[in-house]
């Protein structure tokens, strides 16, 4: 056998595999030097901190992160801890004085639109447009907060029309699955107000922004567990989104394609229509006014009101159910202020009893444990001198804080009028402060800081007529009279209403 013959005598499947191991051993070696390293060891932490056990806190997160948060709360209640997820250390603040430095912290250096890109996989879920440019929340924040007193006529008549359609009114009781019925009568309203008839009433339509936000969920979670460069094909192949996508602008590119005529013809704005094509024109930039760009827009826009909307009625619909001796207070608060202000905006916030009820819902039952998701951009300095390394996710506490017993005496006790008590006194033009659209450091629903929730005026107001035409026109309970409120669903560190539980309705009896 010649030199070259023995050299090419190689037993390639041998070779690979120790290439493999060499490659695996020096990765390992390099994450555990990192991790070493790393200034996230300062920080408590919750469950396994080992380069390697720490996995199987992350596992644990699956199943029961609303309980290792609640752990790190009662462990660290003014501080911080870390605890693993599968793909990063997420840092839980929990201290009143942290809050604060989180809340004031700039967007260079903690990102909430970059957590959100991470978490939603925006750039492969909705386009890269939307993940680079976010001109929609300017629309959210303005125009569909700023319009709802003009078009609450219409958002009452869809109320009404949708609760004739799934639950007629009838004198026997009638079973129905909560969470689906209430969000196909959430889905009808949203749209009504977003872009009107005929397209609120296509059953099509409305299915398909139900739909979309489980699919984009769900495509987010399948796109992260793959390596940046095979994300597009991911996105592309192996997810229905694009099909959701396609459809979507079968029903808007007639509608957008008219709206972009108007705009060439010199139509001012007074003359448009006034609804969301409309609104997101005049936010867009020239080069995004565009049918794909708007059917994005409008999609993403479904996708952060229906289903957070229709978890906070459902929440508040089985509590309704738990405390009937609730019922002809709000009632009587009901009647009285739409016999002297009507079905409007304005009816809405006079309900004091009717938006502690609800608030006080949602404090119990919120949509999780964790709020305020932030991506650290650049390494980032606390005042007691610990570091947290840029691409660290920070977020707040929120369930637990919402349960606090020194914010929210007897906290494990509902309370249907805790926040209206608190505003008694104030007069007729009372402040905002204790309302379910404010925003406090006690208890956190919608955010604090410039990135609170844009839209939970809109929402609120959606959600409290909803629950209004509810109470005044039906009766409700459990099946079989149970005064058992159904378990909440956990997933990580969600919190949604039990999907599968019923509830009756029947004509509310004559008083």
């Amino acid at each position: 056998m010649t030199l070259l013959d023995r050299a090419l005598d190689v037993d390639w499947s041998t070779l690979g595999g120790r290439l493999f191991c060499i490659i695996l051993v020096a990765y390992a070696t390099r994450r555990y030097v990192e991790a070493k390293r790393s200034p996230l060891n300062s920080i408590p932490t919750i469950g396994y901190s080992g380069v390697l056990t720490s996995y199987l806190t992350a596992l644990k997160w699956i199943t029961h992160g609303n309980e290792l948060v609640q752990e790190g709360y009662d462990r660290y209640p003014a501080g911080k801890f870390k605890i693993a997820n599968v793909a990063r250390w997420m840092v839980v603040f929990t201290g009143r004085q942290f809050l604060d430095e989180f809340r004031k912290a700039p967007d260079e250096v903690l990102s909430f639109q970059e957590a959100m890109n991470d978490e939603m996989q925006i750039k492969y879920t909705m386009g890269k447009a939307l993940a680079e440019d976010q001109y929609h929340i300017g629309t959210v924040r303005s125009s569909i907060t700023r319009n709802l007193a003009v078009r609450f006529d219409e958002i009452k008549d869809e109320i009404q029309e949708s609760w004739m359609k799934y639950i007629p009114p009838t004198n026997d009781w009638v079973s129905v699955p909560a969470y689906e019925t209430i969000m196909h009568i959430v889905a009808h309203t949203t749209n009504r107000y977003f872009t009107g008839l005929p397209l609120c009433k296509c059953p099509e339509y409305i299915s398909l922004q139900e739909k979309y936000t489980i699919q984009a969920v769900l495509a987010a979670k399948v796109i992260k567990f793959f390596p940046d460069i095979l994300k597009p094909l991911v996105g592309n192949y192996m997810t229905v989104l694009p099909r959701s996508v396609k459809k979507a602008t079968g029903y808007l590119e007639p509608i957008i394609k008219e709206r972009l005529a108007m705009i060439e013809q010199g139509v001012d704005w007074e003359g448009m229509p006034n609804d969301l094509i409309t609104w997101l024109l005049e936010m867009a930039p020239e080069h995004r006014r565009t049918v794909k760009d708007l059917t994005l827009r409008i999609l993403s826009i479904n996708f952060a009101a229906i289903h957070t909307s229709t978890m906070t009625f459902t929440q508040a619909l089985y509590d309704l159910a738990c405390h009937p001796e609730c019922v002809d207070e709000l009632r009587q608060e009901a009647e009285s202020i739409i016999a002297e202000h009507g079905w409007t905006k304005p009816a809405m916030q006079r309900m004091r009893k009717v938006d502690s009820f609800i608030k006080e819902s949602q404090r119990m039952n919120s949509t999780g444990s964790l709020q305020m998701h932030r991506k650290v951009l650049k390494d980032w300095v606390l005042s007691d001198g610990t570091v947290i390394p840029a691409g660290t996710i920070v977020t707040i506490a929120s369930g637990p804080m919402n349960m606090e017993e020194t914010s929210f005496p007897d906290s494990d006790t509902f309370k249907a009028f805790r926040h209206s008590e608190k505003r008694d006194g104030e007069g007729e033009l009372d402040s905002i402060k204790y309302q379910m659209v404010a925003l406090s450091l006690d208890m956190i629903v919608f955010g604090h800081g410039r990135h609170a929730c844009p839209g939970r005026f809109f929402a609120v107001n959606e959600i409290k007529a909803i629950f209004t035409y509810c109470l005044l026109n039906y009766d409700v309970q459990f099946e079989d009279g149970s005064m058992e409120r159904p378990k909440n669903r956990m997933f990580e560190t969600n919190i949604m209403p039990n999907m599968k539980a019923k509830v009756m309705f029947r004509k509310r009896a004559s008083p």
